[in-house]
């Protein structure tokens, strides 16, 4: 009995010990994945276990050590010391400061940009809370989205579905170039002779991230039946602080005399977004000071 005893002690002894082993060399070798030279014109984000920031570059790999290069010089840092490691593009980061790009950068209120959602990327949005979506990245060249109308004195065969699919067709630093289809399934309610309403656009973005111009081209149909006039979108952003950027979203829709504007700010976060914004149209109808419009989108 005794010597059984001991045997076991020595095997549970020996499983600990190769169990703390097999978790030091795993957390050691998750932390040494992250270690790599960044990219010409990339910078890299440190996060270190006490919750401070460094931004930098990598400039030495030794074991579970890394030389990390800042505007104050040289530094190493032991591997358990690093909670996270972000490569991203030198443009993003001003006076040392991390200028998170826009979560919404792929619409601008609601028309969209030329822009695409990254692979794996997706996000949820709600537009005036009634109106939720979700879109998600197929592939960096090939987008899905959708949603409902939550209306909550509609049963659910009386809400409004739509669905938002997008492709690229050129992608670049400035110029991104892409199409899609907004499809529109009406309530039953609504009219027995509309039931389906479909907006088939292409849209081309040019400039940065923190300034660009967008237009867009679609044509409306309804129950399959094609206007006669293409509906005409022109907007734009342009990133005044870290966190606020300037949007606007104007339309020209065939049959309507007068063109709707819009103007307004997007409140940034990191992944987060909220547009609040004033809605009008151009003419003698023009409501002082407009409508009222708010979104939000959440990226993840």
């Amino acid at each position: 009995m005794m010597k059984q005893f001991f045997i076991s002690g020595v095997l549970a002894a020996a499983l600990t010990i190769a169990f703390v082993w097999s978790s030091g060399a795993q957390e050691q070798n998750q932390h040494e994945s992250q270690f790599k030279i960044p990219q010409p014109g990339n910078i890299q984000i440190v996060t270190t276990s006490d919750g401070s920031t460094l931004i930098g570059r990598i400039t030495e790999i030794a074991g579970d050590t890394i030389v990390f290069v800042t505007e104050y010089g040289a530094m190493s840092i032991p591997a358990n010391h690093i909670d996270k490691i972000r490569e991203v593009p030198e443009e993003f980061v001003r006076n040392g400061t991390y200028w998170f790009p826009d979560p919404n950068s792929t619409r601008l209120f609601f028309a969209p940009t030329g822009r695409m959602l990254r692979k794996g990327d997706w996000y949820f949005a709600d537009y005036y809370l009634f109106f939720p979506s979700v879109n998600y990245g197929v592939s960096s060249r090939v987008s899905l989205g959708g949603g409902l109308s939550i209306f909550p004195s509609g049963s659910m065969k009386n809400q409004i579905y739509f669905f938002t699919p997008k492709v690229a067709l050129k992608q670049s630093e400035s110029v991104n170039i892409s199409a899609g289809a907004l499809v529109i399934k009406m309530p039953d309610n609504f009219d027995e002779d509309v039931q389906l309403i479909s907006v088939l656009y292409t849209v081309g973005t040019y400039g940065s991230h923190d300034r660009s111009v967008t237009l867009g081209i679609g044509y409306g149909l309804v129950d399959r039946k094609a206007a006669e006039r293409p509906l005409v979108v022109l907007g734009g952003e342009r990133r005044l602080t870290r966190r606020i950027a300037l949007v606007t979203e104007n339309w020209i829709i065939p049959g309507i005399d007068n063109a709707f504007v819009s103007l307004g700010l997007r409140f940034l976060g990191e992944g987060l977004s909220v547009d609040l914004a004033l809605i009008n149209t151009i003419g003698k109808e023009s409501i002082f000071p407009g409508i009222p419009y708010i979104d939000f989108v959440y990226n993840f």
